[in-house]
């Protein structure tokens, strides 16, 4: 189901913040840590709006769900 979701996007710009900066990237320009955001943000149901408004549009809650689930993946990535 994940993969079905990032293949929808796969073709599109995504904004990226890099500090104050937004940068338009495609999915294959992401670095890794970058598309694990991505991604995980995918997983939550917020790719919709990132497309539309960009990381700034979600909330305190939204990027912290975010960064914590991203810290669980990679800490199981380290342990396999």
């Amino acid at each position: 189901m994940l993969r079905k979701k990032l293949m929808k996007h796969m073709g599109k710009d995504f904004i990226m913040a890099k500090e104050k900066e937004f940068i338009k990237k495609s999915f294959e320009e992401m670095d890794e840590m970058e598309r694990l955001k991505f991604e995980t943000a995918v997983e939550l149901g917020l790719a919709d709006r990132l497309l539309e408004k960009g990381w700034k549009s979600l909330s305190a809650s939204e990027t912290g769900k975010i960064g914590g689930i991203m810290n669980r993946k990679i800490k199981e990535r380290k342990r396999e």
